[in-house]
């Protein structure tokens, strides 16, 4: 019976009417309600040494080793402030069109968690050093509130044990930024590429590896929605610790899903933090949200007040290098690459370099893109491994790109064997490589004239539809040859086959 109603046409119908009406339905709310997204975004600084402390500040899977009397909060230790935080928060500051408040002082943030040992975080809430910032990002306007420096607390892991939390605290006291941005945010693909941008900025001006994976770079989104054409701030709901881009976008358009929903039932929306579960893909309560009274902020007694000379703003300007938009301009305009090329490869700071160091040695620019975004992107996506990893020097890939230019090796035969083999071992060079794995090009007419022979006298057929029209079939010719040699000059095997094809 089961088995027959499965086949119902009726049935059918009907679940795809209600499939239909769903879709509509999520259509018909977002074009009633807007959704309203603030960020917060934690961005991990790249010291030597953490905020107030000497620890060692490096990410490490060892748990509670860069750690100290200081970070641990022990009875009578005084903090001491890393000036390199402040330079880099100021160097952050200004990437971000904000005004540098060249006189700031830090604050107690009160509240009690297992994994912040002296039960207060040393923030800025007041006077925060990076105030009314602005971004324009594809034409749109997003306002930067505040950018404060402050300590990071540890991390509690809760699935090591039955029935027991772990604490580790090698990430306590590891200097911090907090950028806030007003709630200028519309959708969740702006959200998303906001946030990208921010992180590619970091890394640009060296502040921060803004690996999301490890926590170096993290997101709290705050989300409201309301009917569009009103300007009321209706409840939010924050969700704390996105540490993926996807993750980002996929949390906000839940949540808004949620709060839409909701209003059109009639019911309210409660002021609360929120996790995302990845693989549910479902935001879950935590807590209700704290309001700022909540902390009891008040300055912090045992730092002084940060001032910032005019000099040393002014040197600190001076040493700022290139922005990601500035990056991706350069590399079309002076470079003359293509907008996909370009926006590929000022993606990550790492690759932007790297491309400018190779161009110094071969200025074939669309070649060297083509081998980054192509064979080098593939084998990094193939070995999870990132960018700074690989075992190809810029001169390495230069000479590469020479030698497949000048016919002494097919592009074939250089992305699909040597490139592999060149970065899973310790070649000195391109050439030593080529020695080494035999692949010098093989410009034997004779033993080519043989094969190929062999090859044609297999596929009667092929050739007589090749004689007949379909010289599309060349390809399939060559193809056979270069898996029979794969040292085989292209060319010349081209070459080869069409005489003996117009035989």
């Amino acid at each position: 019976m089961s088995s027959l109603l499965s086949q119902s046409p009726i049935l059918v119908l009907l679940l795809h009417l209600k499939k239909n009406l769903s879709i509509a339905k999520a259509m018909s709310l977002t074009d009633k309600y807007e959704i309203v997204v603030g960020l917060e975004i934690h961005i991990q600084l790249k010291t030597n040494s953490k905020l107030f402390a000497p620890d060692v500040n490096k990410f490490t899977h060892k748990p509670n080793v860069n750690v100290s009397y200081i970070t641990l909060g022990y009875p009578g230790v005084l903090p001491k402030v890393n000036k390199k935080a402040i330079e880099m928060a100021i160097k952050m500051g200004l990437a971000t069109n904000c005004i540098i408040n060249q006189n700031c002082y830090f604050d107690r943030k009160n509240y009690f968690y297992p994994d912040l040992p002296k039960g207060f975080q040393t923030t800025q809430d007041n006077e925060p050093i990076c105030k009314a910032g602005l971004i324009i990002l594809n034409e749109e306007k997003i306002r930067i509130n505040r950018i404060h420096i402050e300590e990071d607390a540890g991390k509690s892991t809760h699935d090591l044990f039955a029935n027991d939390s772990a604490i580790d605290l090698n990430r306590a006291g590891t200097p911090l930024l907090e950028l806030v941005t007003e709630p200028d945010i519309n959708n969740a693909e702006t959200a998303k590429n906001f946030v990208a941008l921010i992180r590619q900025t970091a890394q640009y001006i060296g502040v921060s590896d803004g690996n999301m994976q490890e926590g170096s770079l993290r997101c709290d989104a705050n989300i409201s929605v309301r009917q569009k054409g009103s300007k009321v701030l209706n409840n939010r709901v924050e969700i704390k610790n996105l540490n993926s881009l996807k993750n980002i976008k996929k949390a906000i358009e839940y949540e808004a899903e949620i709060q839409m929903n909701a209003y059109e039932n009639g019911e309210d929306i409660t002021q609360q933090t929120k996790g995302f579960d990845a693989k549910a893909n479902k935001t879950f309560a935590q807590r209700e949200k704290e309001m700022a009274f909540d902390y009891r902020y008040f300055p912090e007694p045992d730092l002084a007040p940060i001032e910032i000379s005019n000099d040393w703003l002014a040197e600190i300007k001076e040493s700022l290098t290139i922005l990601p938009q500035d990056a991706k301009a350069l590399l079309m305009e002076k470079y003359e690459l293509n907008e996909y090329n370009a926006g590929l490869i000022s993606a990550e700071k790492p690759t932007f370099d790297y491309f400018l160091a190779t161009a110094k040695l071969n200025d074939d620019n669309k070649a060297i893109a083509n081998w980054l975004n192509g064979p080098i992107k593939s084998y990094q996506n193939d070995n999870n491994i990132a960018f700074n990893e690989l075992k190809l020097k810029p001169k390495n890939l230069a000479s590469l790109i020479k030698k497949v230019a000048q016919n002494e090796l097919s592009f074939s035969l250089a992305s699909n064997t040597l490139l592999p083999a060149f970065l899973a071992s310790n070649f000195d060079s391109i050439s030593s490589a080529i020695n080494s794995l035999n692949l010098q090009k093989d410009t034997n007419t004779g033993n080519l004239n043989a094969i190929i022979e062999q090859i044609l006298k297999a596929m009667p057929d092929k050739v007589t539809a090749y004689k007949n029209g379909r010289k599309g079939l060349l390809g399939l010719f060559v193809g056979s040859v270069m898996k029979t040699v794969k040292t085989a000059d292209p060319k010349l095997v081209n070459q080869i086959l069409i005489q003996k094809l117009n035989e």
